[in-house]
């Protein structure tokens, strides 16, 4: 049982809720306890801060809705304001926004607005400014009752007007004291300079699609030297590859710098890839430019089996001639490396070589391939006119004459090139439809396109500048003024990389060149392997100095394993050779023993041959009964004899 005290309490508690009204009732059991009460006030005054930050915001954002809107009205206004004002009927006007349109003007001298030097504004405007002001505070205030017009409201108002209506000093051409002078053709042209100067500005984020054997290793050499000088950041291999994983699909990750996330944004992309669109946009910026080169697929394929002639697809057959006769035969999609032996500059585009049988599948097909390099890239370049690429592409990058002058790099000799027949030709173009459709097209363009923006005999006159230009290029770096056999290349680290059976050409320096000479020459003659591996350690200084640290240790490990393995070698050389020289001289004893058992059976022989003479001289004497019965006798016995002799010398044969 409960204290008699407690159970007191209990009742005059009990009485007080029972003689109080609800509303104080439901207040008293809300805020009963401490914890609900501190609960209660936590939820309203967070109800409360929240309704004050709409609020503001609600307020802040009509605020400068209006002030944006007068703003732009007051901008467009003293475009139409150049007249007196007549009469300007606010009653009409739906809203502030159209104020300039409710200005009626009459056609008046426009020269009573102009104003001399050293003149004060016209006092017209001053009161039309002031009309304005008045005009779009009050609109201001009846559209946001709730926000009155503030002193900043006043002062953008007051700076966006003075601003428009600004007089700045114009000439007077009645007045004889100031007249205009003449514009001269000088003057038209340096305008004409500086607004394609202003309207053309070099671009710096760049595709090449790099295809084979269409001397897109000399615009290699260029895009490298444009970001080496400019410092632009280029989209290089991973592991310091030379190609970006070819004849893989290109994809973001394999490049240096993606993974790791150490590179913010690429400039140049134009290694050995097969294309993919997608992964390609997902790395570059938006606003790259995209190109690429193409060559005559007849010329280009006899290139490539000369170069690729180890693939599975050439190395069988001892011609290309043959290849083509036989149809290809030796040709398989599923053999590695058999890409380069059939359209491979389809391949290298990233859409699918296999040609179809019939034309009107070879039609459509074409078709696709040429739109989707055309979506692609904008600018498709020619082999065979090369300079003329050259000049176009320096058109369309903005970029100057030096930035294209260069040396053709990766360059067979003249020795390695075959000329090819008419006949084989035709089988090239066949087995090949697909590029050589594709060469066809874009070799229309190309010149559609120099008619459309430069013009023939502007195009022929750069060509003369960029040909000058590289051969005093040539006077000025080369020793023997050209390319020269791998052989004769002094500088190792210059020699191009040999494949195949085509002799690729390299270059000698001129002695005695000052350095800032010596590293333009170096870099325009540098080839392709050299200079990413350059790249590759400006870039990413400390991933190539692990990686030479790392090649050091794999090869100081080759070097134990070979001198171990040359070691033993020596030691199985030296016991093969001992055991040699002991059958050797067992060999040679043999050998006299033969000789020995061969003179003795000679011997025997001519002894035996003797005998048979002295037998045959006594029976001539006896009678002829006697001489039958030793004749049978004695040819008995020289059969005996003569197969005696000739079995011992079968014997010492066998020996032998």
């Amino acid at each position: 049982m409960l204290p008699p005290q407690s159970i007191a309490g209990r009742e005059r508690r009990a009485f007080h809720w029972r003689t109080a009204s609800p509303w104080t009732t439901c207040v008293r059991v809300a805020c009963c306890s401490r914890l609900r009460f501190m609960w209660f006030t936590l939820m309203v005054l967070t109800v409360l801060c929240v309704a004050l930050q709409m609020l503001g915001v609600v307020r802040q954002a009509r605020s400068s809705k209006v002030l944006k809107l007068v703003s732009e009205q007051l901008v467009r206004m003293p475009t139409e304001i150049h007249r007196p004002v007549k009469r300007i009927d606010w009653e009409n006007l739906g809203n502030l926004w159209s104020v300039s349109a409710a200005i009626v003007e009459e056609p008046v001298d426009q020269h009573s607005f102009i104003q001399r030097r050293g003149e004060s504004v016209n006092p017209h405007l001053e009161e039309e400014r002031d009309q304005v002001l008045e005009v779009a505070r009050k609109k201001l205030t009846s559209i946001t009752k709730e926000v009155p017009p503030i002193e900043l409201n006043k002062l953008l108002l007051d700076q966006e007007v003075a601003k428009q209506f600004q007089h700045q000093p114009f000439i007077d051409k009645n007045d004889p004291e100031i007249q205009k002078p003449p514009r001269s053709d000088n003057d038209t042209d340096k305008s004409t300079l500086n607004s394609e100067a202003v309207t053309c500005q070099p671009k710096n984020h760049i595709v090449f699609l790099k295809t084979h054997k269409t001397a897109s290793s000399t615009i290699l050499n260029i895009l490298y030297r444009y970001g080496d000088s400019h410092n632009l950041t280029f989209a290089l291999p991973m592991n310091m590859h030379s190609q970006l994983f070819y004849p893989t699909f290109f994809a973001a990750h394999f490049v240096e710098g993606v993974r790791t996330r150490s590179v913010k944004e690429f400039n140049i992309l134009c290694n050995h890839m097969r294309f993919s669109s997608h992964e390609v946009r997902k790395l570059m910026p938006k606003d790259t430019f995209y190109f690429s080169i193409l060559r005559n697929p007849v010329a280009m394929m006899e290139s490539l089996f000369v170069y690729y002639k180890a693939i599975p697809a050439f190395r069988v057959v001892k011609s290309l001639e043959e290849f083509l006769i036989q149809g290809g035969r030796s040709y398989n999609t599923s053999v590695p490396n058999n890409h380069y032996a059939r359209n491979i500059l389809t391949f290298d585009f990233g859409l699918d070589n296999t040609a179809p049988e019939e034309d009107t599948d070879l039609d459509r097909r074409s078709a696709e391939v040429i739109a989707a390099v055309e979506r692609d890239f904008p600018l498709i370049l020619i082999s065979e006119y090369f300079d003329e690429s050259l000049v176009l592409l320096k058109h369309a990058l903005c970029w100057s004459l030096d930035d294209i002058s260069s040396f053709r790099l990766n360059s067979r000799s003249e020795r390695s090139r075959r000329p090819l027949s008419a006949e084989t030709a035709e089988r090239i173009k066949q087995w090949n439809s697909l590029d050589w459709r594709l060469y066809q097209h874009f070799n229309a363009t190309f010149w559609k396109r120099i008619d459309s923006t430069l013009g023939r005999t502007k195009l022929q006159q750069e060509v003369e500048l960029l040909r000058a230009k590289r051969k005093k290029l040539e006077q000025m770096c080369l020793q023997e003024g050209g390319a020269v056999d791998p052989a004769q290349v002094k500088d190792s680290s210059l020699k191009p990389f040999q494949y195949g059976a085509a002799v690729i050409q390299g270059y000698n320096l001129r002695l005695g060149l000052n350095n800032d000479t010596f590293r333009l020459c170096q870099r325009l003659i540098t080839p392709e392997l050299q200079y990413t591996s350059a790249l590759y350690t400006k870039q990413f200084p400390q991933l190539a100095a692990a990686r030479v640290a790392a090649a050091k240790k794999i090869a100081a490990s080759r070097n134990v394993a070979t001198h171990r393995a040359v070691k033993r070698n020596i030691e199985t050389n030296v016991h093969i050779a001992v055991t040699n020289n002991t059958s050797h001289i067992n060999t040679n004893t043999a050998i006299s023993d033969e000789h020995s058992l061969h003179v003795l059976a000679n011997s025997v022989v001519h002894s035996e041959r003797q005998d048979s003479l002295e037998v045959h001289s006594v029976t001539k004497h006896h009678n002829s009964k006697e001489i039958k019965g030793n004749s049978d006798k004695n040819t008995t016995q020289k059969h005996v004899k003569n197969s005696n002799i000739h079995k011992e010398p079968q014997e010492s044969a066998s020996l032998r």
